[in-house]
């Protein structure tokens, strides 16, 4: 069986090696990784792929830098003639980027099956670039991974149900399994622990003045009380220095952008997360770590569901009282992601509805 498997951002590859892992078990499976280039990173260097374990992708687009529609365009384009020249048995789509889209339009363009994982996500803002991804991909997906039963749920309110969905658990919960023995700390002084863990990169965060003021407001106010470590994302920090918004306090500890295995040393010996990250909030969790969630929803509502999450929103005050109850909650994932083995389930089925699936859809020649 041949796999063709389209990722874009760094997440993507943590996300995409648990799955590479399992099927190299299997010496029957061929992958072929692409990457489109969407996400530009100066750490995926050669000692990111050899730190993460991580395979190096066979095909880079280099496609990125341009808006949605000029990227998602030119990723179409892109993967048109791979898919065309290798014609896999199917094409593997994680999570909610542009490149996401893409992979999704140009396999069931070309009649090749498209897997999703990570399907079934929604946060019901269409504002959201990544909630119309998902929502398009999961549509025109011949086999879904959803990783809760909230999102097996959502999928079933919009017609997708059967066969055809399957609840395989969460491959992060698989990475943070694997990875958690090689984290390290940050090349910044830090508190070793006890701090609030902060994140911010959302848009629509960054780009408005009042609700971008407004929580670094909280987070100041946060600091008087509990150290805060804040590894800045570039655009945040394009910003920050744009609208003149003063940062500056002694326990509010700002920091470079750290990769992957940084940010679980950071997990493991934080109090709590405050983030506007969709999977932070998650991996907090993992961690059994209360989280604040700076935005106004959330596509992970069974983490409010269970008191692990507090929707916050940006106003300074309310953002303050959300910490203040964080720090009297006792968070526990239980079940809710799986059981840390979702991409040996997702492999396995992948086996086992490959040659059905296959037969009934004729790949363009």
């Amino acid at each position: 069986m041949k796999i063709l498997t389209v990722i874009g951002a760094r997440p993507q590859f943590v996300k995409a090696a648990v799955v590479s892992r399992a099927f190299k078990a299997h010496a029957d499976i061929r992958e072929i990784l692409v990457h489109t280039g969407q996400h530009f990173d100066q750490n995926m260097s050669q000692v990111f792929f050899d730190d993460m374990k991580i395979p190096k992708p066979d095909v880079n687009l280099g496609v990125g830098g341009g808006t949605h529609g000029q990227n998602t365009g030119r990723m179409l384009e892109g993967l048109e003639g791979l898919l065309l020249a290798e014609r896999p048995d199917w094409t593997l789509v994680y999570g909610d980027t542009d490149s996401t889209l893409a992979g999704a339009l140009a396999a069931s363009k070309q009649h090749i099956p498209v897997a999703h994982v990570e399907a079934g996500l929604r946060s019901y803002n269409r504002a959201m670039p990544e909630e119309l991804n998902r929502v398009i991909t999961d549509h025109v997906s011949d086999l879904l991974f959803a990783p809760t039963a909230t999102a097996v749920g959502n999928l079933a309110k919009e017609g997708i149900c059967g066969g055809k969905v399957v609840q395989s658990g969460d491959v992060m919960y698989d990475a943070v399994r694997f990875y958690r023995a090689l984290a390290r700390p940050p090349e910044a002084p830090i508190p070793q622990s006890g701090f609030v863990l902060s994140t911010l990169h959302r848009a629509e965060n960054t780009d408005d003045r009042g609700r971008l003021g407004n929580i670094m407001e909280a987070l100041k106010a946060i600091a008087d009380q509990q150290p805060v470590v804040f590894p800045l994302h570039p655009r945040t920090r394009k910003m920050l220095a744009a609208q003149r918004i003063n940062c500056e306090h002694p326990h509010l500890h700002i920091i470079d952008p750290v990769g992957y295995l940084q940010m679980i040393w950071l997990l493991e010996r934080c109090r709590l997360v405050m983030t506007d990250s969709g999977g932070l909030q998650k991996e907090a969790c993992f961690f059994e770590k209360p989280c604040v969630t700076l935005r106004e929803e959330t596509e992970w509502v069974e983490l409010v569901e269970i008191g692990a999450n507090i929707v916050a929103g940006t106003d300074t005050d309310a953002i303050i009282k959300a910490f203040h109850k964080a720090r009297t909650l006792q968070v526990s994932a239980g079940a809710l992601y799986g059981d840390g083995h979702s991409a040996e389930h997702i492999v396995r089925t992948l086996l086992g509805a490959s040659a059905p699936v296959a037969r009934s859809r004729k790949v363009a020649g």
